[in-house]
């Protein structure tokens, strides 16, 4: 068989390089060739565009409303509201196959009837401006002007691109969430490992179909808190509710007097919630749920809080904190995927690198836009990384506070420029722009109340600094 890799490349002419066809990497070219007149090839590792979403197990879905996702050219979904279900009375949820289907959509309807856009799926990214297609081997390069932008560096993992992260002795069956859809004999008992994301779809959809919670185990290494999604709903006719728990947020953080009694104040004002009252919950992710789902989640009685696991054997669980027998035929169900983990920051603008990040809290298609946007201004690489300060991915309780701070900064120094301002305004991707009071269409009444709206987040960023300390 003949070594593709000592091939010489073949050169390509493009002004950026785009590693990755995910949710990132689509949202930065679809704001990119709306800005510039810019030509793009994205490398993808994935035979279809959208990253992670084309190994996602059947049953997931969005777990934010579908009109604040996907690329700023093309709206996902009807901004419908959900009539049954857990999440009736919200806006409505992709689902995997629908977020997959827009995606390409995106692809096939936009990006590549501009002429400017060349899609090279199925290809892996050596390196140096160099990609390499895996079904022919063929090599290719572009040149040194070109920029190179990484979509990936945010590492995505689902449950379906990796093992267990523990060890599974002889006997034991453990599924992916993927492979649920397709069992015809669940026994007796079926546990659930991971309390993030993953772990929450699992446990929902199980009891959605009729499994009893008596019959299911979750292991929760650590309790979560969690976003009532009420909250995340952008539009007039929840304006009401979301701007009570904001009053009640700045209010919560100017009297907090430590970080224990903020939180106490933030599920009070129904800011944060969690699933057991008794449990102080470590983990956030910005994880949302429905006051439904929420009840029905809390009817899993059986949850075990003794660390990660180390080794599942036919008879007992191992744990880092202690063991649990195992006296019925089981199954067990990996939900430990690190999902979106938390990524030192580094610099998004760094010469002919660019790196996507978050530049707000779990807004990561947005962010991605936000940056092309900025890409296409005329500034020098500090004023935009200045602009493009990253705000990594939360893990541990502590990390709202440190969030809340960078996102508080962010708008900050993003009101200096009138430009980005008026794309803020209209962008469809910036969906917190409707969260809160109606602002006031007459221009000095709608300044004033913008401004007021500042003045208390910054003061809510100084008291989290001083509680921090």
């Amino acid at each position: 068989m003949p070594n593709h890799d000592s091939t010489l490349p073949t050169a390509i002419d493009a002004d950026y390089l785009v590693v990755g066809a995910g949710g990132m990497g689509m949202a930065f070219v679809d704001t990119l060739i709306a800005e510039t007149d810019a030509s793009v090839v994205i490398v993808d590792h994935y035979h279809a565009p959208g990253g992670h979403w084309t190994l996602a197990y059947p049953f997931v879905r969005l777990h934010q409303p579908s009109t604040g996702y996907g690329v700023e050219s093309r709206r996902l979904g009807d901004d419908a509201i959900d009539a049954v279900g857990w999440n009736a009375g919200l806006l409505e949820l992709a689902s995997v196959g629908e977020v997959c289907a827009y995606f390409d959509q995106v692809m096939q309807r936009n990006f590549l009837p501009s002429g400017r856009v060349d899609y090279r799926p199925v290809s892996h990214y050596e390196g140096d401006g160099c990609f390499r297609s895996l079904a022919s081997g063929a090599r290719f390069q572009v040149g040194p002007d070109c920029k190179i932008v990484d979509a990936t560096y945010q590492n995505v993992t689902v449950p379906a691109m990796r093992p267990p992260p523990y060890a599974i002795g002889d006997g034991v069956r453990c599924v992916t969430p993927n492979a649920l859809v397709g069992i015809t004999d669940f026994p007796a008992r079926i546990t659930v490992v991971g309390a993030g994301k993953t772990g929450i779809d699992a446990c929902l959809w199980l009891l959605k179909q009729g499994i009893a919670p008596e019959r299911l185990t979750w292991i929760a290494p650590r309790d979560s808190w969690l976003i009532d999604r009420q909250l995340a709903q952008p539009g007039a006719q929840f304006a009401d509710a979301t701007s009570l728990t904001l009053i009640g947020t700045v209010e919560a953080v100017h009297a907090a007097i430590s970080i224990a009694d903020l939180f106490d104040r933030l599920e009070a004002c129904r800011r944060l919630i969690r699933l057991d009252p008794a449990v102080r919950p470590t983990m956030y992710r910005c994880a949302t749920v429905s006051m439904a789902e929420h009840t029905a989640l809390q009817r899993i009685g059986d949850v075990i809080r003794l660390g990660r696991i180390q080794r599942i054997d036919a008879d007992k669980i191992i744990f880092e904190q202690g063991e649990r027998p195992v006296t019925v035929p089981t199954l067990f169900v990996d939900c430990s995927a690190d999902g979106l983990e938390k990524r030192p920051a580094v610099s998004v603008f760094d010469g002919r690198a660019i790196t996507l990040q978050s530049v707000r809290t779990c807004q990561q298609v947005f962010s991605a836009a936000f940056i092309a946007k900025v890409e296409a201004m005329p500034l020098e690489a500090a004023d935009k990384n200045r602009l493009c300060r990253p705000v990594p991915h939360p893990d541990t309780d502590i990390d709202f506070l440190h969030t809340t701070i960078a996102d508080v900064e962010n708008e900050t120094v993003w009101r200096e420029s009138s430009v980005l301002q008026a794309w803020l305004a209209t962008s469809r991707l910036n969906w917190p722009r409707d969260i809160g009071p109606a602002l006031p269409d007459e221009p000095v009444a709608r300044a004033e109340a913008l401004e007021l709206r500042h003045t208390l987040m910054a003061g809510i960023a100084a008291k989290l600094a001083a509680l921090l300390e």
